[in-house]
Formats: structure tokens, C-alpha cells, sequence
């Protein structure tokens, strides 16, 4: 499970966010710098940062597993589960870069500046399940959303290899797999723009529907893949858009609550266990464990460009509430 949301300011600032569903709270904010080596879970081969990535991750064997990041060039990277749909091969290639699926998002932020420079090299790589690998990891079902200062938004997917980019104007993603199926449940609840319509390429746009909501459906409270995504796409598309980069965040995580699964371990084994957010032009990063209800926030700073260390932050997961006082 999990929930994305991409939102663009009246100013022209942009803030990717998602919450992240799943069994527990495994990773944190984490700091990895230019130059890092890392060594992949496939077949040990080595890579090295170009750019500095700031994000939520976890310590692997040899590499830094992140979710969900943004790199110095202010491309931003996210992973969700992506049920039914995954291909991933089981036989390597010299002539490929072979990865393992979690390992894509700081392939890509170690890598590439934007968008296009990602669509550029894609066919240069595969993702590889673990029968093969020098630890079997299985086969992690994952697709991503990557998104960049000029407000493309896309989906990664690996229904195929090489892998498929689809430009996402929408900027909601969830888990279903057949991203045009999911669009097209939207009618029932949305009156899309012409040139949302007739598949045009949008970049940079605010809103892909009219503003009319007489005669369509209100969306249910259900917590499936096409219920989370019906229900950000109508709330985004009502929403007042933000004026600038402060109201964004605030927005972001508003529209975030309607998608937040509850902790329900008698009826479901995943919930959101955190939730973060992205701001590609000033490279802050904004995170909130479940139980903290507040956010802590980071920024990718000039002068951390120069630090040669990754560093783990400790956040607790616990309730933190400022005592009012007289």
C-alpha cells in the first residue's frame, strides 16, 4: 500500500508527498553524500553517488535502502508497492545495469538531475528478482513516481523490461496496477479538462479537471489501492491551490490524512507508518512518524554538498506535544 501526492504552487514551487503503509516503521531520515559507495544486493556490484540524496531509509548488508528521497538537483524519488503487475527478470546481463527493485530510487537519485535525463538512460537498466542474487531478496513487488523542478511527474513501472514511463499530470499514485484503468474510474467522479482528455502531454499544471462536480459520485471511505486513489485525486482537484512552497507542505499533509490507514492490526496487517514530504526547490523534507503526530524537518544544505559521511537521524516514534504554558 501507500499513497502519492504531487502538488504544484501559485509561486511555482513543487512538494512530492506519500504516506508509507506497511507492517512497521523500518526506516528514517538519512543523509548520504556525493561520492558514497554502495554495493548492490543483486551481485555485489559497486556504484558510487554522483549527487548528495537527503530521504527515508535503512541500512542494508552494503547499501542504504531508500524509499523515498531528493537529491541536490531537486529530483525526487518515491517507491510503493505495486501489486499483480511487476516483470522482473531472473537472468542478468553485462550490457545492462542489473539492480535489485528496492535498490531503483538511489540508482536514480544518485544519478540523474531530472526527469528527462532519467527517460534518457531507463533502457540502460533492469531490475532483477532474487533467484539469481547473492541473497535471495524474493521478488518485491515496486513501482515509483519521480518528479522534478519543471513539474513533471511520471510513474516508473515495471510491467515490462525495459522499464515503462507514464507521464502522471494527475500527481496521485497508489498501489493498482494498469494506471489508465485507475484514470478511468475518475470519471465518476471528476469532469476532467479537454486536454486532460485527449491524453495530452501536461507538465506543470495545477488542476487536470474543470471544477465542476455537479451530477458526479463522492468518493467512499475505503482504504483499497482504488479508493485511496480515487479519494486524493477528488480531494487535490477541490483543494485551494497552495500560493507558495509553506502552504504546500500544510496542504499536502491535509490532503495526506484522508489516505492515512489507522493502525487496525484485527483487520489489516499495514498502515501508514509514516508519512513525508518533499519540496524540490529548497530541498527540505519534511517527515512524521505515526505516533508522533508533528513533523521534523531537514534540509539538503550547500554545505553538506562537501560532508563525506552518510548519517542516520534518530526521530522517536512517540507522541510530541508542546505543553502550553502562562
Amino acid at each position: 500500500m501507500c499513497t502519492s501526492i504531487f502538488q504544484i504552487s501559485i509561486d511555482g514551487s513543487h512538494v512530492l508527498s506519500r504516506t508509507m503503509d506497511w507492517r512497521a516503521l523500518v526506516a528514517g531520515p538519512v543523509f548520504v553524500p556525493r561520492g558514497f559507495r554502495w554495493h548492490s544486493s543483486f551481485d555485489g556490484a559497486s556504484y558510487v553517488n554522483r549527487f548528495a540524496i537527503i530521504g527515508t531509509g535503512r541500512q542494508r548488508t552494503a547499501e542504504i535502502d531508500i524509499s523515498d528521497g531528493v537529491n541536490e538537483c531537486g529530483l525526487s524519488v518515491q517507491k510503493l508497492t505495486f501489486k499483480h503487475g511487476t516483470h522482473l527478470l531472473s537472468e542478468a546481463s553485462n550490457a545492462y545495469t542489473c539492480l535489485a527493485p528496492f535498490e531503483l530510487p538511489c540508482y536514480l537519485l544518485a544519478n540523474y538531475r531530472s526527469v528527462a535525463e532519467i527517460e534518457d538512460h531507463l533502457p540502460e537498466i533492469r531490475l532483477l528478482s532474487g533467484e539469481n542474487a547473492r541473497e535471495n531478496y524474493g521478488y518485491p513487488e515496486l513501482h515509483y513516481v519521480v518528479a522534478d523542478r519543471s513539474g513533471r511527474v511520471v510513474i516508473i513501472e515495471p510491467t515490462t523490461q525495459p522499464l515503462q514511463i507514464i507521464d502522471n499530470p494527475l500527481g496521485v499514485v497508489t498501489n493498482a496496477y494498469d494506471f489508465q484503468k485507475q484514470l478511468s474510474k475518475l470519471k465518476d467522479y471528476l469532469n476532467f479538462t479537454p486536454e486532460f482528455s485527449a491524453g495530452k502531454q501536461l507538465k506543470n499544471v495545477a488542476k487536470v479537471s474543470t471544477g465542476s462536480f455537479a451530477g458526479k459520485k463522492v468518493p467512499s471511505s475505503s482504504y483499497t489501492p482504488s479508493g485511496r486513489f480515487i479519494r486524493a485525486a477528488y480531494y487535490k482537484e477541490r483543494a485551494d491551490q497552495p500560493q507558495n512552497e509553506r502552504e504546500n507542505v500544510s496542504s499536502s499533509f491535509q490532503l495526506l490524512n484522508s489516505v492515512s490507514v489507522p493502525k487496525s492490526s484485527a483487520y489489516q496487517k499495514t498502515y501508514s507508518v509514516y508519512r513525508a514530504a518533499y519540496c524540490l526547490e529548497s530541498l527540505q523534507y519534511y517527515f512524521e512518524p505515526a505516533a508522533r503526530l508533528g513533523l521534523v524537518r531537514l534540509q539538503l544544505t550547500s554545505e553538506m554538498l562537501t560532508f563525506k559521511q552518510a548519517h542516520f537521524f534518530s526521530v522517536k516514534n512517540e507522541l510530541n506535544a508542546v505543553t502550553l504554558k502562562m
